[in-house]
Parts: structure tokens; sequence; C-alpha cells
């Protein structure tokens, strides 16, 4: 049974493949008591064929909660079989990607973000794994893709997924994706973004639920998005990149919960803790570098950073537990840093969405039939 929680999902840590492991979200966990966690995307048929090993794909502690499986696929048989295996496991939500631009998977897969080009088939493959889970199914995708990128094509994609389907929550990356020529990273930077189409669809589809995605990283950006109407705000890298100091001020700054006043050695420790409990646990992996991976920009713009990531590189090489890797490795950074509660937020952009109003695209108008 899907646990009910408190607070909706007004900030969530974006699906990074290779990012958002379960290590990651142990120590986002430690770090943020109220943010919605995902998993890195996974194919529906790695689920299937993976049937005999799950846990090493679906597992998580229950401490991650609230959690989000984001699953992948064009086949409707594997999407309804991959949900209802993770029906065990009891995720929160079942998000479904239609925004992924990376060849492996918009390209020789076929899925991700070119299925925004066939919204009949996402409106029946939520259908399906809406009817193989106790979870709601909720999407991902951009606003466009390649030269489908005008307002009213992505307002028919969200109106037929919407209409065929029993989704109401859409997070919308607010830029196109280019599925030839550039990479994954240059789709996050070179098309450019469009926050007006985002909030248009807020104006034109009220009964539905919008978390806005794409450009936003630090605290201030967060509640501007949030004031300006936005539902929810999905932070990737810079939650990533930075974890102290975006996911720090998440329960305070944005759920308005008392601090807890816990300091990064607290986190750490209980971090290895956990670290040393998982190493090695599927034979070759993980080893002490994935575990420490997430922890690479824990101290992001403090004294003692640079040395520490140094000591970091050597340890690698050497070190055969977390613990050890703390003990070469930490003496770089002062006891202050590490004894300290997270400080103030980092100052952003207030004013990102002040004008969003005046630049909103021409209402929507379709015929039902039209569309459907």
């Amino acid at each position: 049974m899907v646990a009910n929680y408190k607070f909706p999902p007004y900030f969530s840590v974006a699906p990074m493949m290779d990012w958002t492991d379960h290590h990651y979200r142990t120590l986002a966990r430690l770090i943020s008591k109220h943010a919605w966690l995902y998993t890195e995307m996974l194919a529906a048929e790695t689920i299937v064929y993976q049937k005999g090993n799950l846990d090493r794909f679906l597992a998580y502690s229950p401490d991650q909660h609230p959690i989000v499986l984001q699953i992948g696929g064009s086949n409707i048989e594997n999407l309804a079989k991959a949900t209802e295996l993770a029906n065990a496991y009891c995720y929160d939500e079942i998000n479904f990607n239609c925004g992924c631009p990376s060849p492996r998977v918009a390209g020789r897969g076929c899925f991700g973000v070119r299925l925004m080009l066939d919204p009949k088939f996402v409106a029946e493959a939520i259908s399906v794994m809406t009817a193989n889970t106790n979870a709601p199914v909720s999407v991902k995708c951009r606003i466009g893709v390649d030269d489908h990128d005008s307002y009213n094509e992505l307002c028919d994609f969200v109106y037929k997924v919407s209409s065929l389907s029993p989704t109401k929550h859409f997070i919308i990356h607010s830029r196109k994706a280019l599925l030839n020529g550039i990479t994954p990273a240059e789709n996050r930077s070179i098309p450019p973004l469009k926050y007006e189409y985002f909030y248009g669809l807020l104006r034109d589809f009220p009964d539905l639920t919008f978390t806005i995605n794409g450009g936003i990283s630090s605290i201030d950006e967060i509640n501007a998005a949030l004031k300006a109407g936005a539902h929810g705000v999905m932070v990737g890298r810079a939650a990533y990149n930075n974890p102290w100091h975006i996911l720090g001020h998440v329960d305070t700054e944005i759920y308005g919960v008392p601090s807890s006043g816990v300091t990064r050695r607290q986190v750490l420790e209980k971090y290895q803790v956990y670290g040393d409990s998982v190493l090695l646990k599927y034979g070759l992996g993980p080893t002490v570098r994935d575990i420490v991976k997430p922890l690479l920009g824990f101290f992001h713009s403090e004294p003692g950073n640079g040395l520490w990531k140094r000591k970091a590189d050597s340890a690698f090489q050497t070190c055969k537990t977390v613990k050890s890797f703390y003990e070469e490795t930490l003496v770089a950074i002062p006891d202050s840093v590490l004894d300290s509660p997270v400080g103030d937020p980092t100052s952003g952009r207030r004013d990102l969405f002040a004008n969003i109003d005046s630049l909103l695209p021409p209402p929507y108008r379709t015929r039902k039939e039209d569309a459907i």
C-alpha cells in the first residue's frame, strides 16, 4: 500500500541517470526529510528481465519515502509487467519518461522524448500502467521535440494524454529536445528555456497539476516559481552538485518546518554507517568510489574543498571502507565547516518569473474531436 504524506511535491529532485541512485537518495534523505526523490530511469525491460533480481534495481530503505519510480519504454506489455512487478515495492508514484533525449533512449530505444510525437500511445501506456499499480502515474516531458515546438503542439500533447488516460500530473522540462546533432548535456543548455509555455499550461489546464523543471538552481528561484503559480518545482544537477545548500534549505524554506540543526559531520557519520554496510553487496560493487560519489559536492564552495577533492582522488586508490576514506580525507575540512548547521540560503533570481504573465502565449483553443 502506498504511504500518504502530509506534504505534496512542492520540491523534488529530478531523475538523473547514473546520479540519483540508492546512494545519492540515502544522502539526500539525511539532509532533507520532505523532498520528493526520484530513482534513475529504469527501462521496463530491465525490470521484466531481472524478475529474479528485483531488489538490486527496485529496493530502497523505508526512510526514502516519498519516492517516485521512473520507468521508460515503448512496449505496452513490458510497461504493464514492469509496473506490476514494482507494485510490491510501494513507490509513492510511478513516472513515465517522455523527456529523455539521449540517443540510447530516444534514438535506438525509440522511447523517452520521442514519445511526445505519439500522445495516443503515451495515454495507452499510462492507462495500462495505472491498471497495474496502486500508485498514481505521472508524465515527465519536454515542451517539444525538434520542429514540433509550438505551444499549441505542447497543449495537444497534454490534452490528449490527460483526456485519454487517468494521469493528472505533468512534470514539464521547459526546454524542447533536439534529437539530432547534440549531446544530452547540450540538450540541457542549448535549447532556450520557455517558462512562458509552462505557465501557459497552468492557465489553460486548471484541472491538472504541473511541476516545473529546467534552469532553476536556488531556493529563491524555487520559491519564485511557486509564488508564480507552479504546483511544484523539480531541480536536477543543482541538487546533486550542491546538496547541502539546496537540500539543506528545502524543509525550512519550502515546507516551513523548523530546522533540525543537523550538521555535515552528523550526516557524514550516518552515511558512513550506511556506506560500509552495503560495500560489495553485489559482488564487485558497490565500491567505495560508487558510495562516495554523491559526496563530491558536499563541501561546495567551502574552505578546504579543493584539498579534500585531491585527497579523495588519492584515497579512492587505496581505501577499502568508507570509514578509512573519511580518515584519509576529512582532515582537509575545517571543524567549523563540519560542525555548523546549514547557513543562510544562497541568493538567486527572485524576479525570475516576475513578468511571466506578460509573456504567456495565446490561450489554447481546440475542438475535442480534433485533439482526440
